[in-house]
């Protein structure tokens, strides 16, 4: 005879391999996603550059030391994804007042522009996703994402 608790245990087991399960499809999406946006930006955008494009914009500026810190990379693939996004024209780059061997990136406005249709359009597409769930069904997805992400 099984325990109420091995049956319990037993359903937490099966419900997180469903979670793991589904994590791994999202994480494939997300690349998908990732090499989609950066062609809409510009069809010579790499993923790698399309990540840092999205990191310098929303930070509003950044330098290649605290790029391959954040993204735990090599100075060198930094500095050759900047130079290509800076030869895009989707970055632009200046001294920095207090270091003068380092240089500040910023998004040019063009690509600030198209990062912002971007999320939009990634918004829309959420909310149509998400449309049938309720606030509390969505207050606990982000819970979860919330904490695998503090993991």
């Amino acid at each position: 005879m099984v325990t109420t608790e091995a049956a319990t245990s037993q359903d937490v087991d099966s419900a997180l391999g469903d979670l793991q399960t589904h994590l791994n499809l999202i994480f494939a999406r997300t690349r998908t996603l990732w090499k989609e946006s950066a062609a809409r930006i510009d069809p010579e955008l790499q993923v790698g550059g399309y990540k840092l494009l999205t990191f310098i914009e929303r930070a509003d500026t950044a330098n290649a030391h605290e790029l391959a810190e954040r993204f735990e990379m090599d100075k060198s693939v930094i500095s050759r994804q900047v130079r290509m996004l800076e030869d895009l024209g989707l970055i632009e780059s200046r001294p920095d007042e207090r270091d003068g061997r380092l240089r500040i990136l910023t998004a040019t406005p063009s690509a600030r522009a198209a990062l912002a249709e971007l999320r939009r359009d990634h918004a829309t597409r959420l909310r149509t996703v998400v449309a049938g769930l309720t606030q509390d069904e969505i207050d606990a997805a982000s819970k979860v994402f919330r904490l695998l992400a503090e993991v």
